[in-house]
């Protein structure tokens, strides 16, 4: 499976053969470097450890991330075989047109009332409805006399891990290793993303 991490840049827009306009994302992609190879022998499972933006100044990391100097150390399953402990990976191993999944945390919203965070109309703002225009209306029923698990309600909005599945790879620059994702991807600037093929 092709891996990589990157952070998005900004989004963009670029012109097809026929003229036509396609927005776009920029992505800036690795290098990422293989940390470790987990085994089933060892480990129970098969993984790949992925290191992404080396720290360059040693003295103001902790201890523990003296032996894996990275920001940035994500773990993937199924990776390929052919990788080893040490090998680079970078955006030469995606070709345009390629589909990929993209991985990311959403804009965070704070809290939110139900009809931004679900959709719900509100209600009318006529007949003696006084400042009511975005309540919920009834929560509760007569049995039983609580209000139950699941019912949508004002709350915390936004900072989810989302996947964006099938999107596809327009351009790629190889000496400045950013990929131009087709569509929307999770996240503000500077967000972590995994790219998987």
């Amino acid at each position: 499976m092709k891996f990589i991490i990157g952070k998005k840049i900004e989004m963009s827009q670029v012109f097809d053969e026929k003229g036509n306009l396609i927005p776009v994302t920029l992505v800036s992609a690795g290098p990422c470097v293989v940390l470790q190879r987990k085994t089933k022998e060892k480990e129970n499972y098969d993984a790949l450890q992925i290191g992404f933006e080396k720290i360059e100044k040693m003295n103001k990391i902790k201890k523990s991330q003296k032996t894996k100097p990275f920001k940035h150390v994500k773990e993937v399953r199924d990776g390929e075989e052919s990788l080893n402990v040490g090998d680079e990976i970078n955006v030469s191993i995606f070709k345009e047109g390629d589909k990929v999944n993209v991985s990311g945390i959403s804009k965070g919203k704070g809290y939110q009332g139900g009809v931004k965070r679900h959709g719900f109309h509100g209600r009318n703002r006529t007949h003696g409805a006084k400042h009511e225009e975005r309540q919920l209306g009834s929560v509760g029923r007569r049995f039983p006399q609580r209000v139950t698990k699941g019912r949508k309600m004002p709350g915390r909005m936004g900072r989810d891990t989302i996947t964006v599945k099938n999107l596809v790879i327009e351009k790629i620059d190889i000496e400045n290793n950013i990929l131009a994702i087709r569509g929307a991807i999770p996240g503000h600037r500077e967000t972590l993303l995994e790219i998987k093929g």
